[in-house]
């Protein structure tokens, strides 16, 4: 049965395979003994590789060990863990915050404390893996709105909110690959007017947008939002996930969320190389401003659309066709991997280009002369 869908996976240029790579510098990585400049990863700010981060991880290990122990609500909460969630709070200007294992983890954990039986949760159609999860792993009823679309959305609401004792609305602050950002103004405006709450995922926002604060606060909207989640692996450079809320909330989630209380609790390196971090990331505008500037230069030397985020996609329709120009950008010394079906509707596969303050513009240049050389772009 394995080798079956496997070669069905294969008919359709959709099999994946782990491929090796090393990322020993910011902003390169190494494949098939190939020296690459990587336009693929999500380590925004390159602070996976900076030194501050490095040695505040390197630190932990020394005073706390390798590894958690057990659940956070055993023996694997660990001292670091209050100071990470204070600086989370005080970065997204709410009560309280609270750390999962995974940006994963939290999205699925969420979800089903927050809405069951008798609930409805509305959310974005293009809303990550991880955020369906969790929808599905609840008791409440969903309906999904158009991307983007704050009309259908409405509709939505108008047509069924009366029936529900709760709503929730969900969306992503910046999607993950369309690089595009969720109209939050508007969906806050619903959110008030049919009392519902909305939870934003902004694991692309972080560290990038409203000054490292993410995408809440380039719209203006931080103080309308009551449930903000994200993730400590891209921007942040480590790992974890995390919501900011109020101090109920996250209350209430340390007793119900299952993805929390059945984990074994992060590593002190990752915990103590996130506070680190965000650290820098609170200090040092100017380096949350150039991933933006470098994927604003990208956009401007092939005449596309300005950015929104630190993604810029260039879709090309099928799988084989991505993946043959993700070999060519290689070969020109590029690492931009092909994004295909389900991780994208059908028919939409892409190259992915994410930009990072690590790349230089002269990085972006050559980068744009070997997508106009193999002919990307019509």
């Amino acid at each position: 049965m394995a080798q079956r869908k496997l070669a069905a996976l294969e008919n359709q240029s959709l099999r994946r395979a782990l491929a090796e790579t090393e990322r020993k510098s910011v902003g390169r990585a190494r494949r098939d003994r190939q020296e690459l400049i990587s336009f693929c990863c999500n380590d925004y700010l390159g602070l996976s590789q900076h030194p501050d981060v490095k040695r505040a991880a390197a630190q932990a290990i020394e005073e706390l060990g390798v590894g958690a122990g057990a659940s956070r609500l055993v023996t694997g909460n660990h001292p670091l863990y209050r100071d990470l969630e204070n600086q989370l709070a005080r970065l997204k200007g709410t009560e309280a915050a609270l750390v999962f294992g995974s940006g994963y983890l939290a999205n699925l954990g969420i979800p089903p404390v927050l809405a069951g039986k008798n609930d409805l949760i509305i959310a974005d159609d293009l809303s990550h893996a991880s955020m369906r999860a969790g929808i599905q792993a609840s008791t409440a009823e969903s309906r999904f709105f158009a991307h983007n679309d704050v009309e259908d959305c409405r509709t939505i609401l108008e047509n069924e909110r009366n029936r529900f004792d709760h709503c929730l609305i969900m969306t992503e602050g910046v999607f993950s690959m369309d690089g595009d950002r969720a109209p939050l103004v508007e969906l806050c405006d619903l959110a008030d007017a049919h009392d519902a709450w909305i939870m934003t995922d902004d694991a692309h926002g972080l560290g990038v947008l409203g000054g490292g604060r993410g995408s809440a606060v380039e719209a203006g909207v931080a103080d309308r939002i009551p449930l903000q989640m994200g993730t400590l692996s891209k921007a942040v450079g480590a790992y974890g996930g995390f919501i900011c809320a109020s101090r109920a909330v996250i209350d209430l989630l340390v007793n119900r969320a299952r993805s929390l209380i059945y984990a074994t609790g992060l590593p002190p390196s990752a915990v103590a190389s996130s506070c680190a971090a965000l650290d820098i990331i609170s200090s040092n505008e100017a380096l949350v401003g150039l991933p933006l500037a470098r994927a604003s230069q990208f956009t401007r030397e092939l005449n596309l659309p300005g950015p929104e985020s630190s993604i810029v996609p260039i879709i090309v329709g099928d799988a084989e066709t991505a993946l043959s120009a993700s070999k060519q950008l290689a070969q020109e010394g590029f690492l931009v991997t092909a994004i295909r079906p389900p991780t994208v509707p059908d028919k939409t596969a892409r190259l992915r280009f994410t930009f990072a303050a690590t790349h230089s513009e002269d990085d972006v240049f050559r980068l744009t002369a070997a997508v106009k050389k193999i002919g990307l772009l019509p």
